[in-house]
Order: C-alpha cells, then sequence, then structure tokens
C-alpha cells in the first residue's frame, strides 16, 4: 500500500524518537505497523491508540518523513490535527496527546470526549 503524505496526526521530536525506540524493539513481525487511532473507553468516552498491529484493509498508511504509521479510515474524524508527544520527566512519563477536536478530556490526558 502506498503511503499518503497528507498526516492527519503530527509527532514531536521526543515522540519520534521514542517511537523509533519502540520500533527496534518489536518482535512480532506480525505486529510491526505504529498503529494510531481511538477506541471506546475511559472516562471521558473514548481513548487514544498507539500500538504496534498488523495492517487491516480498512487502514490508510501515513508516512511522517521519520517512520510510516496506519490509522483506521474512520478514525480521521477524530484525529485530524492532533499532535503526540513524548514526555520522559520523572513527574510526568508518557505519551501525550493535544487533539483540537476533543471537547472535553480526562486529567490523565489518555481519554475524551468529542
Amino acid at each position: 500500500m502506498v503511503a499518503i503524505n497528507t498526516n492527519p496526526v503530527s509527532f514531536t521530536d521526543t515522540a519520534k524518537a521514542e517511537i523509533l525506540r519502540l520500533i527496534e524493539d518489536v518482535k512480532d513481525a506480525t505486529k510491526n505497523k505504529l498503529r494510531v487511532g481511538v477506541k471506546g473507553g475511559g472516562c471521558s468516552g473514548m481513548t487514544y491508540v498507539l500500538e504496534f498491529d498488523e495492517q487491516h484493509p480498512n487502514d490508510q498508511v501515513f508516512d511522517d518523513g521519520t517512520f510510516s504509521f496506519i490509522m483506521d479510515k474512520s478514525h480521521g474524524l477524530y484525529l485530524q490535527g492532533m499532535e503526540v508527544n513524548w514526555e520522559g520527566g520523572l513527574n510526568s512519563r508518557g505519551f501525550t496527546f493535544k487533539n483540537p477536536n476533543a471537547s472535553s478530556t480526562c486529567g490523565c490526558g489518555t481519554s475524551f470526549a468529542v
């Protein structure tokens, strides 16, 4: 599948570095694509998905210039314009999400409503 140039999601430099580190650690060759998406759940209604998975027929492939990622076509509505960041500090460690489509978010920042 050909990668699409217009990315719905952007990644900060720190997020890119952490994702590249994680890509090197992926052991399961069938789940070697980075998936960005959403699923129902969490305290605000929807939760962000950032995981390694196999590509499915309804997925689009995006190339950010550093790595490629997959996303279900229907998730673009919720994620268009989102920025993924990695915070590696002592008080806050993990991926964070800035989503302009979210009408509210939970305290931990991994759940949102639209």
